[in-house]
C-alpha cells in the first residue's frame, strides 16, 4: 500500500460509538412514588392537594444545594402560582421563597436535609418531574382542580405500566393526598366521569382500593 494512502488511513479518526446515558436507580415512576410516600409523612396532615403538588415538583427539581428554580409557565400550567400555596409550605418550615432572579419565575430553598440523601442523578429527577408534570396535567381538560390532579398522579405511579391496573391502601392514597378516605369515592369517580380511570372499587374486606387506568402510564422519554 502507498504511504499516502496508508497515512490517509491512519490520519482519519474512528468516531467513538455514543452511549446512550442510562438512568442511576429507579425509574421515574418508581421515582415519583417514592416522593409521594415521602411527602405523606413530610408534610403536615392537613397540607392541601396544590401546596403537594407544588411539593412534589420542588423535591423532584432541587439541585445539590437543595435550591430549586420554578419557570412560570410551568408553575401556570400546574396552576399553582398562586403565592398562598407557596406560604403554606412556608408555614409548614418545609422551604424559604427567596427573592427570584429571573423575572415571572419562583426560587426557594428546601428545608429538610434528608432529601439529599434521596437524591439520584440530575437527570433522573428531571425525567421523573416531567412524568409526574404530565401524569398530573392530564389531556382531559376537565380535570382542573389541585385533588383530582394529585389523585391521578398517585394512581399512575401505582399503576402496573403493563397491565394498566393497580391497588393500594385506601388510607395510604388519602394519606399522600391529604384528604379523608370517605371523600376519595368522589374524586375517583370524577376521574372516571372525565376518562382518566376506566374503573375502581374498594374492596370491603381489606378496604383495598383496586383500579384499571383508561390509558396505561408512558415510561418517561429519555434524551
Amino acid at each position: 500500500m502507498p504511504e499516502t494512502a496508508l497515512a490517509g488511513t491512519l490520519g482519519r479518526p474512528t468516531a467513538a460509538p455514543q452511549r446512550k446515558r442510562q438512568p442511576r436507580g429507579p425509574g421515574a415512576q418508581t421515582r415519583v412514588r417514592e416522593i409521594l410516600s415521602y411527602l405523606a409523612t413530610a408534610l403536615p396532615p392537613a397540607t392541601s392537594a396544590a401546596a403537594r403538588l407544588l411539593a412534589l415538583q420542588c423535591t423532584l427539581r432541587m439541585d445539590a444545594t437543595m435550591h430549586v428554580r420554578l419557570p412560570k409557565g410551568m408553575l401556570r400550567s400546574l396552576r399553582l402560582n398562586a403565592p398562598d400555596v407557596w406560604d403554606e409550605l412556608e408555614r409548614a418550615q418545609w422551604l424559604r421563597v427567596m427573592p427570584a432572579s429571573e423575572a415571572g419565575g419562583a426560587v426557594a430553598e428546601l428545608l429538610d436535609a434528608t432529601l439529599l440523601g434521596q437524591a439520584p442523578a440530575r437527570d433522573d429527577r428531571r425525567h421523573a418531574a416531567d412524568w409526574a408534570l404530565r401524569a398530573s396535567c392530564p389531556s382531559r381538560a376537565g380535570v382542573v382542580r389541585p385533588l383530582p390532579r394529585l389523585a391521578s398522579v398517585y394512581l399512575a405511579a401505582h399503576t402496573n405500566p403493563e397491565t394498566g391496573t393497580g391497588w393500594s391502601p385506601l388510607e395510604q392514597m388519602a394519606r399522600t393526598s391529604g384528604d379523608e378516605p370517605t371523600e376519595l369515592p368522589c374524586v375517583l369517580d370524577q376521574l372516571l366521569k372525565e376518562g382518566l380511570l376506566a374503573s375502581w372499587r374498594v374492596c370491603p374486606e381489606s378496604d383495598d382500593l383496586h383500579w384499571t387506568l383508561r390509558d396505561k402510564p408512558r415510561p418517561a422519554e429519555r434524551d
